[in-house]
């Protein structure tokens, strides 16, 4: 189930937001705390039909309480007189304010620095403070923070636990909360409403992620990164899953300890990432098998569970010299040669360590040029290519440029790329992000350059990817679908 958060600050949006949480959530969550003036709890909840959690935290717990405590205490008791189905009370409280009726108690635990361990004695607390529910809040910037709450909430207890994270990887905890039995989890009801920064929406979790689909029988295909990209990734693999009738979502995943990791996958059951960008770089050593070729670029887009040997792959290399090779003028077997181009690499990270590779495979003549000197000195070393100085890459003769670190910056001030570097009839391939256009490549297409698609370069990714893991074609309706605004 989906609770939905409502943080109202006015008495008179109050219950419009509520009549509109009810409609797409399960159980509503009313934060008192956010309001500025006295509510009639009654009066709000009043004609709601769905299940109402009434809850007033204080800053320290992560609130809006700008009262005293004895006022936030005596609004508490206001609300549980005024019937909802839940009151959430701190643990700290709890024990100041009697069971009253038939209103259930969830008892919460907050802490806002890091991540609790000793979770059998406070759930024997909270127990002790007559609790119904108990409920766990506290940071989760990745996958390895939202484990115990994952674990607390999965175990078999005497007493339900639903778990709030704040942070990335509390998306992460709420899908897996779903498939493993949480009581409910939490979203916002849109944007600008969040309980805390980064909450998703309740529409995020229905549209984008698929909660509504997911249950014991479904099993994940983990993404890495919560960026642009990947929420389009996430989007057109579900739709692919739905369309081929298979029980499969996908996880968004933060990368936290890669020893961890491997352990977590393994207990969810997890037999395939997909990456990109610096991630691709940084989970690359968790392939226990790269292809040689894959191996020199150090970049892994795609890793798959085989036998409980996990296998790398780098498909933005192949597919960025397809487009490549497919963009430039095209000779009699359908591709323009790299043959003794000259061909300049911006960058110095795994997608201009793949594309270098790449090119050189094909005899190209490759410069390397990257923010950091030393960096791109090392790259060009390391691919027998010549280094170029970022200062002078304005000098430098180039067919082909090749854009290949999101990190850079178009305009004339120091660090960025003036783009005067662009000259009409230049050939540009950006695989800083795709399907994402960077600002440099919307430049060079303005001043008359070749710029080659980078969603062409993308969707040739996703199809490989999605072939890998499924072992199917990645169903048409499902890039449509997902590439939809």
């Amino acid at each position: 189930m989906i609770c939905v958060t409502v943080t109202p600050t006015s008495r008179k949006l109050a219950k419009v937001d509520l009549l509109n949480a009810a409609r797409f959530g399960d159980v509503i969550e009313l934060c008192l705390d956010h309001l500025v003036k006295e509510p009639d709890v009654k009066e709000l909840i009043a004609g709601i039909d769905k299940p109402i959690i009434v809850s007033c935290r204080k800053k320290e717990d992560g609130g809006k309480w700008e009262g005293t405590e004895e006022q936030r205490i005596a609004l508490l008791r206001q609300a549980i007189v005024a019937g909802p189905s839940y009151i959430e009370l701190d643990l700290e409280t709890a024990p100041s304010i009697p069971r009253f009726g038939s209103v259930k108690r969830v008892i919460s635990f907050t802490r806002l620095d890091r991540p609790e361990h000793d979770i059998d004695r406070i759930f024997d607390d909270a127990a002790s403070a007559n609790a119904d529910v108990v409920k766990f809040t506290w940071p989760t910037p990745t996958i390895d923070d939202a484990w115990p709450l994952l674990v607390a909430v999965s175990q078999k207890r005497r007493l339900p636990i639903v778990g709030m994270g704040l942070g990335k990887a509390e998306l992460t905890f709420s899908l897996l909360g779903q498939k493993y039995g949480s009581p409910w989890v939490y979203a916002a009801l849109e944007q600008g409403m969040e309980a805390h920064p980064g909450q998703a929406t309740v529409f995020d979790l229905i549209e984008t992620y698929a909660i509504r689909e997911i249950d014991k029988k479904t099993t994940f295909v983990a993404v890495a990164g919560f960026g642009e990209t990947q929420i389009k990734t996430i989007r057109i693999f579900n739709a692919a899953f739905r369309h081929l009738q298979m029980p499969v979502r996908c996880l968004p995943l933060q990368v936290g300890e890669l020893k961890q990791l491997r352990k977590m996958l393994d207990s969810l059951k997890i037999r395939a990432i997909v990456a990109g960008g610096q991630l691709a770089s940084e989970l690359a050593p968790l392939a226990d098998k790269i292809d040689e070729h894959d191996a020199k670029t150090g970049y892994v887009d795609l890793l798959l569970n085989k036998s409980d040997v996990w296998h790398g792959y780098n498909a933005l290399w192949r597919s960025g010299l397809k487009a490549l090779e497919s963009g430039l003028t095209a000779g009699s077997d359908g591709k323009g040669r790299l043959e003794k181009l000259n061909i300049m690499v911006v960058g110095t990270g795994g997608s201009a360590s793949a594309l270098t590779y790449a090119i050189t495979q094909k005899k190209g003549i490759v410069s390397v040029c990257g923010q950091n000197d030393k960096s791109a000195q090392r790259m060009a070393s390391e691919f027998g290519c010549r280094f170029v100085p970022y200062q002078n890459m304005y000098n430098t003769l180039v067919d082909v440029i090749v854009l290949a670190d999101p990190n850079l910056r178009c305009g004339v001030h120091q660090g960025a790329i003036n783009p005067s570097l662009f000259k009409a009839g230049l050939t540009v391939l950006d695989v800083t992000n795709p399907p994402l256009e960077h600002e440099l490549a919307a430049e060079a297409k303005l001043r008359g350059c070749r710029v080659i698609d980078s969603k062409a370069i993308y969707l040739e990714i996703v199809r490989a990817q999605f072939k890998a893991i499924v072992g199917q074609d990645l169903p048409s309706g499902a890039i449509d679908e997902g590439l939809a605004e």
